[in-house]
Formats: C-alpha cells, structure tokens, sequence
C-alpha cells in the first residue's frame, strides 16, 4: 500500500529513470522477472480429449453403455464405446485445430513496444519487455507494462482498469499501466514493473475466467436442450407403454429406449457448428482478415449498417497536391509555389507532419539544394503556419512561409485587393472537398506578397465506390463516420456514391451529466440517424452513441476504426472492425482485424461470413429434421404396429387370409418363435445411422453455397417449421413403407398388388434400416435450400461424403447376412440366400419420389411463410439502403433555432432562405462558416447545383446579418425587403 501510495504521490524516492539497457543487461533482468504477459491457463490436449467424454451429450451415451453392461449385451455396449470414442476423437481433432487457428492468429497480433536498447531505439515484441528498459509512449500506442514517465506530459486513458471515461494527465514521476493507452502526447518512461507483477497482472489474478457465450452458441444451446428434452420425454413415454401397454420386459423395452434415446440427439451438433466457423475464419485470414472470435462470423453475417471511418479507410490517407494552382504572382507558376512551400519545410529531415509530407514528396529536392535554410519556425497551432528564412544561389536573402489560406492572406500587403478572389476561388473548392494551402513570398526588407494557393485532397481509394456498390447490394448500408468538415465528408459521400445527407456534430445525441447513455436514445435519434448517410465533426462519443443509438432500434452493426478514439465505438458495435494500421487500443477492442488497408476486405468478409451462417443453418435445419424424423418415426411405430398382428400363419396352419405361410423354428417353444410385439432396429444399425450422418456432416463446412443479398437473422420459429414439414414428409413415408412391408403376406396387400413377393422379417428390419438411412441423406440435401434442392448444386466434398455414406448404408443394407442378432432376426435385401433380390432398387426409387414430395412441401412452405410474413420470417431481413433520390435531412430543433444558406457550386456565392425569392446574393467573402448542423445538396429554380448547408441560430444569425449589410450595400432601396422564416 506504502509503494502505491508513494507512486501517486510524485517521484518515488529511489527511482532512476532509465538510459537504456544493452542487450545482456535484458536478457538477464528476463531471466529473473519472465516474460511481459500473463500466465494463459494452456489446457493439455489429453484434458481436451477427456472433456469430450463428460459433456452432458455423451453422458447420455454412458449411461446407455451402462445400461447395456446390466443387461450384459456385451456386443451393443463395445458399439457404443466405440461410437462414444469416434465422437470424442473427432470433438477434439477440430476443437485444437481450432484453438491452434486462433493461437497463430493473437500470434501475428502481439503487441509492441518502442524501447532503447544498445543506444539504438528500436520495435521489440511488447513480451520481453523488463522492468528497467526505457520505452517510448506516443498517442495510440498502449501502455506496454507499468512505467514511470520521467519527464513530460501525456494523456492516458485508464478506461479499461478504472472504468473512467475521462483521460487522465500524467506528469514526470507519475505511473502509467499496463492496460491503459496513451491519447495525447509523446514521452521517454522507464519499466517498473512487468507480467504478473503489474497493476493490471495483480488484479488479473483475482478474476476467474469467463466466457460469454456467443449469439451461435445460444441458439446451438436451445436448439440441443429443445431436442434433448423431446427425445427424453418421447422415449419415456415409449418405455412406459411397452411396459404396460405391451407388457414387455423391462431390460429389453429400457435397451431400446436408451438407444433410441442415444441415437436422436444431435451429439456432433457442436462439432460440426466449431468446424464450419474455423473452416471460415482459415478462409477469411486468406483474405487479409484475421477473426479474433469466431462467433463474430456469425455476427456479421447478419450486419446491415457498416459506420465506416472516412480517413485510410474510405480515402487513401495521403493528401495528393491536385494540378489546379491559382497563381496570384506574376512570374510564378504551380512548380514555384511548390518549390517555395518545400522551402518552407526543413525539406533535409524527415517530413514533420502531413503537410510536410505532402510537399516534400511532390517538389523536386535536388533542386532545393542550392539554397541555404538561415532560419525556420516549425508549425505552431495558434499561428497555423510555416515560416523560413533563405538565401539563394544569387545570395539574396528573403522568406517563405505556407498555411491556412486566411492566415496567409491577413500577412499580404496587398490582401485588399485580392482577398475577394482568393475567398471567392478557396470557396469554391471547399464545397468541393477540396483543401488549400496558401504559399507567401517576401524579399529581403519587403513585405509579404501570395505566390499562389495549392489544392489537395485525401482522395477515395480506387476501389471504394465499386465497394460501396456492392455492399449495398448485399443489403449493407454504408454511413460515414469522421471528424472532418461537414462539407469535405458530404463531397466525398457524394464523389463515393454513400448519399448527400451528411450531419454535423449538433444535434447528435450525447452522454448524460452521469456520462452514461441516455435510456431514450434509439427512440429519439434511431430514425434520424439511419436516414443520414454520414456524419462530421464527430467526437469519440459520439461514433459509440451512434451504434448504440442503431442498435437499439434493431439494426445489426459493424463499425470500422483505427485510433484510440474508435475503440469504443468498435467495442459496443455488434462487429467491431480494425482497419489496416490500427492502434493496439482499436485491435484490442475489436472482433476481426484487416491487415491489409481499405473497405473491400470488409465486403469480402460479409460474403464470407453469410456462406458460412448459410452452412451453419443448413446443417442446424438437418440436423433437426434427422433427429425428428428417427424419433418420431420409432415412437408412432411403437405404438402403430405389433408386428405380430401381421405376422403369418406357421405352415400347416394356413386360415387362408394369408399368400404364404412362414415355417416354424423348431429349436424355439411357440411364445418365441416368429415375429417380435414392438419394431426396432439393432442398435448396431442405429448407430451406423448417426455415425455416417456425423462423419459426412462434417464436410458441410467446405459445402458450395450462394450467399444471401440481404443480411442473416436466426428464426428458430421459421427454421424449426422447415425442419418439421421435412422430418413429417420423411417420417410418414417410412411409416408407409413399414405398414406396407409388414402387410405383405396378406392376400390383396399393396404389395400383391404391385406383384411384389412378402418379406421376410429379417428383411423388413434391413429394409426400414435403408429407408431410414436413405431418408437422412437425401433430407440433407433438401435442407441446404429453400427452393428446390437441384437449384443449388452441393460441394463437391459435401457430395463425395454423401455418396459414400448412401453406397455403404445400401451396401449394408443389400448384403448383411441372414443371422438373428440382438434377439431379432436379419437379412440382406439381395444377399445370396434371397428368393427376391431387387429390393434395394425398390427402395431407392421409393425415396427419391418421396424426396420430391418432401422438397416440394418445403418450398411451398417456405413460400407460405414469406408471403404472408408468417414469425415475422421478412422482419428478421430488413435493408436499410436508401433508395437513390430520396437524400433528406431535415434541420434539427425549432425553426427559429436554424438558418439555412445555399451556396452556388458554380460560382461559390451564397443565397440565405430567409429572404424572399429573388433577393440574391454576396460575395464569397461574406460566407464564413459558421456552425454547422448539416449539409445536403440541392438542384435550384435556375438547375444549378447548390450545397445547402444548416446553422445553429447564432452562426446562422450572423451571416444573415452579413448578406443582409452586403445588399444594402448594393441596393438601391433605402430599406432591404423584409426577412421570411425559415421552411
């Protein structure tokens, strides 16, 4: 407590502040305090294996296996083992797989930290960091281990350790910890502390692990608990029957229900589910996106509002000197003033800022080498320029300097004369997005005097409107999110093709006097802020306001950022994105991380993401469907059919009712020989059932698929019919084919009178096993689209899997010998001993016509649910993307509170809406812009082009009272016509 309270207090007593550690010196001091992480709990993988083997899924295995070890059926209980021990494998083949995904891909995001080492400041691995190493901390680069700053000031953000939202200031001699990020400043700090022994580490270790669940797992988790509880309540009431309905032994009745139980739940369900993600999140990191968290695939599949920093994101983050260069010097020309800006720089170091970059990057420097700099005063925000003193090949000596264009022209002797143009010309590139950079020039005992105005602009990415163009056909509506002008944003928006309704900082909502959010904000901004297509002049607040804002009205969205003042905005996002070059606070905060720059990685991402949720729900639909369809099936079958009741005469008892008759066991007294009271399939066929299904299942992650146009919601309702209608089509035509089977030795049977011999039992029990089995297969395929199956063609591993599961289940099916086994006799469809031996054809020809059946109810319900909005199905797909034509954005507050002006893209000059019509206009000068609330653009009576752009009352006021002194001026009435309100 003693030392904490020591670090606050100032300067501890016995600190050193640090000159740098050598080499040795480190590797020594990490030898003794470890590495600069902390300790990460690593699961054996034998401990992975044996967590397979105790989820709450397999333990209804075990004790089916135990139930099986009671009654001593050794052979059921080895299949069962064995089932249980492939499932485990295969759990933990795909669970480390993944988890060694995700540990390569934290891996390449490590931090790092910028430290002095052998005298040399250099980028190490923020892991090896140790406590007496100087560090450098610069605005956007976390705190890579608890440090004293040894001179100095810098703005820290403690958010993340204290909760508070304000950054705090810290001075030589105070600490800054690990966990926090620098917002401002740049300062030389010395490590106290690493790993463990941090702050951060300390109050680490108090904490146990938890792991939210992610939205996929939550829907995995009901859909599991929903069929669990089904089969559990299903099979009871089975047992129950057979015991006193039937008066069927206990042992037996219990073994079928078990299995039965075993055999319908979904055990590979999260299997298949973590296999698809990963398969997924492998693809997307191919792609220059690596997925922290694998859940986030699914979130974003569902995204349709994508906020978007503007700058490195939307634009290339490089200003590009543009060739319009007005010239306001005789003599003078575009390659001067450039010269003259580079001349204003110190053009022999490093560029200082982005200006300087610029410049320097467009002049020719060889040719500056002639002059030689005497004097130069670096960039200051309060004078807003650049100054230098020089003297050139001849000499002479005389100064340059570069800036804001106002700034420079208040220096010029002669601004009273072309201060109308120069305002008129830098007006006319702002409404065009476009910036200026004012260039002076004054000989030795001479005043200033323009040289010229250069333009620059960020410009757009080449591919970001193509982007754009795409994103809004997959139904994701872009909005610009950025700190710039109102007017620059709304030219870009429109050059981007995003829409013209850009709003500023006023009247977007903002944090409570508790700073927390308001609880009314979705119903009082949503609808406003989903009607803008940007915004400007946003502060850190405001881009989180304006996702929780849009999230509270139901929108899913992603938000893209690369600095400290985005992080948490990319936290409360439902996709948090960090662009290319993000800080260590954004990629922190983020779910997946570019590592290549702009917005085509993000699009390329959301088609991704759906492909993927399209598997997921593929295999969610089927896998639903299959356990409903066996379950169902044997539960109505338990109580539908005795087959004894269809069983024929033994031979030398014919009653006549029946085509043949079937000879008696002689080895077996009467009450055993013949036909069982109940119908089951053997558990081996059972589990043959779910083990192919599982394997093949698998193979969905790599499935072929058309990824949605519009954005993906879970409906359970919707997605649990579908399931329903193809399990009851499946389940009924089984049921059929039993009746039929079983009824096959009547005289005038369907089958008699298709000409088709009785069966025998043995080959009832096989053939029901291939009907099943066949159902499954062709289902999964029926499940994968909700037109008709064969509009969308299967991957072609999915189809491989499918084809062998279905060739060795009508193999097994065709061939297994005549034997009794688990008490109840069997027999291929076509083995050697079968009098008939075209079965198998029948039952495949069976199948596909009820798989046409069933394919067909599914599209029809599908179309009835949409039609009609059946579980709000169309709620859950809602765009967002703005028709082309309707930009609107309306003034915020009471009229009286906003004053709009139009100004003329063609002439730069400015028209007030207060006045009545015809009373135009003002020169250039007299548009100074005020406060901006928001800007649209307009097309005029006249058809020309005006940028409207909305004030607050006071700015307004003022240049109302501007235009209004202007047309005095000019008029040639006393008194000016009176003003209207603003509509």
């Amino acid at each position: 407590m003693g030392q904490e309270e020591e670090r606050k207090g100032g300067m501890p007593k016995d600190f050193v502040p640090s000159k740098g550690l050598t080499s040795e010196e480190a590797s020594n001091l990490l030898a003794i305090h470890g590495r600069n992480e902390l300790e990460e709990k690593v699961t054996p993988s034998w401990l992975i294996f044996l967590r397979q083997l105790y989820a709450p899924m397999p333990i209804l295995i075990w004790i089916a296996i135990l139930v099986e070890l009671a009654i001593k059926n050794w052979l059921d209980a080895g299949i069962l083992l064995i089932i249980q021990l492939c499932n485990a494998t295969i759990g933990w083949y795909e669970t480390t797989k993944a988890g060694n995904a995700v540990a390569a891909l934290k891996a390449s995001l490590k931090p790092r930290a910028t430290v002095k080492r052998d005298g040399k400041v250099q980028t190490i691995d923020a892991s090896v960091l140790v406590p007496g190493d100087l560090v450098l901390l610069g605005a956007g680069s976390a705190v890579p281990a608890d440090c004293i700053i040894n001179e100095g000031t810098i703005d820290v953000d403690t958010s993340a350790l204290t909760g508070e939202s304000m950054p705090e200031t810290k001075c030589g001699g105070d600490e800054a910890q690990w966990g926090s990020t620098c917002v401002q400043g740049e300062v030389e700090a010395t490590v106290i502390g690493t790993g463990k022994n941090t702050f951060f580490g300390r109050t680490a270790a108090l904490l146990t692990e938890t792991n939210e669940l992610g939205n996929i797992q939550k829907i995995i988790l009901k859909i599991t608990a929903g069929l669990v509880v089904i089969s559990i309540t299903l099979c009871a009431i089975a047992l129950v029957y057979l015991l006193k309905g039937r008066d069927q032994d206990f042992i037996e009745a219990l073994r079928f229900v078990v299995v039965l139980m075993v055999a319908s739940v979904p055990l590979a369900i999260e299997i298949v589910t973590t296999c698809t993600l990963a398969v997924g999140s492998r693809n997307l990191s191919g792609m220059n996106a690596i997925v922290t968290r694998l859940v986030a695939i699914e979130e974003m599949a569902g995204m349709n509002v994508l906020c978007s920093d503007k700058t490195g994101t939307l634009t290339l983050n490089k200003m590009v000197i543009q060739e319009e260069t007005p010239i306001f010097m005789k003599g003078e020309s575009r390659e001067t003033v450039i010269r003259a800006a580079a001349l204003a720089a110190k053009w022999k170091e490093p560029p200082k800022d982005a200006l300087d970059t610029m410049v320097l990057g467009t002049a020719d420097l060889h040719s500056l080498d002639v002059y030689q700099q005497l004097d130069y005063m670096p960039f200051n925000p309060k004078v807003k320029r650049t100054e230098a003193t020089l003297r050139g090949p001849d000499g002479k000596v005389f100064r340059t300097t570069k800036g804001a264009p106002h700034i420079i022209l208040d220096l010029c002797e002669n601004k009273n004369e072309i201060s109308n143009e120069v305002n008129a010309r830098v007006n006319q590139f702002g409404l065009r997005g476009i910036r200026c950079l004012a260039v002076a020039k004054a000989e030795e005992g001479e005043g200033w005097r323009l040289m010229g105005v250069l333009t620059f602009l960020d410009p757009p990415r080449p591919d970001t409107k193509d982007t754009i163009e795409r994103a809004q056909k997959f139904g994701v509506v872009v909005k610009m999110v950025t700190g710039d002008q109102v007017v620059i944003a709304l030219e870009t928006a429109r050059s981007l093709g995003l829409g013209t309704s850009i709003r500023g900082v006023q009247g977007l909502p903002s944090l409570g006097e508790d700073n927390k959010v308001p609880k009314d904000l979705g119903k009082n901004y949503g609808p406003m802020i989903l009607d803008c297509d940007g915004f400007a002049q946003v502060f850190p607040e405001h881009k989180y306001l304006i996702v929780e804002a849009l999230r509270q009205i139901g929108c899913s969205v992603g938000m893209t950022g690369d600095g400290v003042n985005d992080a948490p905005a990319l936290k409360r996002a439902d996709v948090g994105i960090a662009v290319s070059g993000a800080t260590d606070a954004a990629r922190a905060a983020s779910d997946i991380v570019l590592t290549s720059p702009g917005l085509s990685v993000v699009v390329e991402a959301i088609i991704v993401a759906r492909c993927i949720f399209q598997r997921v729900k593929s295999f969610i639909n089927y896998r639903i469907a299959a356990t409903l369809q066996l379950l169902c099936f044997f539960f109505i079958a338990v109580f539908a059919f005795n087959p004894k009741d269809y069983q024929p005469d033994f031979c030398g008892k014919e009653t006549g009712k029946f085509r043949n008759c079937i000879d008696r066991d002689i080895k077996k007294i009467e009450k055993e020989d013949g036909w069982p009271e109940f119908f089951q399939l053997p558990v081996l066929l059972l589990m043959l059932i779910t083990l192919l299904n599982d394997g093949t299942l698998i193979t969905i992650g790599y499935d072929y698929v058309i990824p949605s146009q519009n954005p993906e919601k879970w409906n359970l309702k919707v997605l649990t019919l579908a399931s329903v209608v193809l399990a009851g089509v499946a389940c009924f035509s089984s049921l059929i084919l039993l009746w039929a089977a079983l009824d096959s030795w009547r005289v005038g049977s369907l089958f008699d009178k298709m000409g088709l011999k009785p069966m025998a039992y043995g080959q009832i029990v096989t053939m029901i096993y291939l009907k099943v089995s066949l159902s499954d297969f062709l289902t999964l395929f029926s499940s994968r689209t909700r037109g008709w199956f064969f509009t969308q063609r299967p991957g072609l591993l999915l189809f491989c899997g499918a084809f062998i599961s279905l060739g060795i289940s009508t193999i097994i099916a065709s061939c297994f010998p005549k034997v009794e086994f688990e008490h109840m006799p069997l027999e291929g469809l076509a083995n050697r001993s079968a009098e008939y031996k075209l079965w198998t054809i029948w039952v495949w020809l069976y199948c596909v016509l009820w798989w046409f059946i069933q394919d067909a109810c599914k599209v029809g319900s599908y179309y009835f649910v949409i039609k009609y909005n059946v579980f709000g199905v169309n709620k859950g797909r809602e765009v967002y993307v703005k028709t082309p034509g309707k930009e609107v954005l309306e003034p915020v507050g009471q009229e009286n509170e906003v004053v709009t002006a139009s100004y003329s893209r063609a002439s730069g000059k400015a028209m007030a809406r207060q006045f009545k019509e015809g009373v135009a206009a003002a020169t250039a000068e007299d548009t100074r812009l005020g406060r901006e609330i928001g800007a649209k653009f307009e097309v005029g009576e006249d058809g020309q082009e005006y940028l409207s752009v909305s004030y607050s009352r006071e700015a307004g006021a003022r240049i109302a009272a501007e235009l209004r002194a202007e047309m005095l001026k000019k008029a040639d009435a006393a008194t000016p016509p009176p003003p209207r309100k603003h509509k």
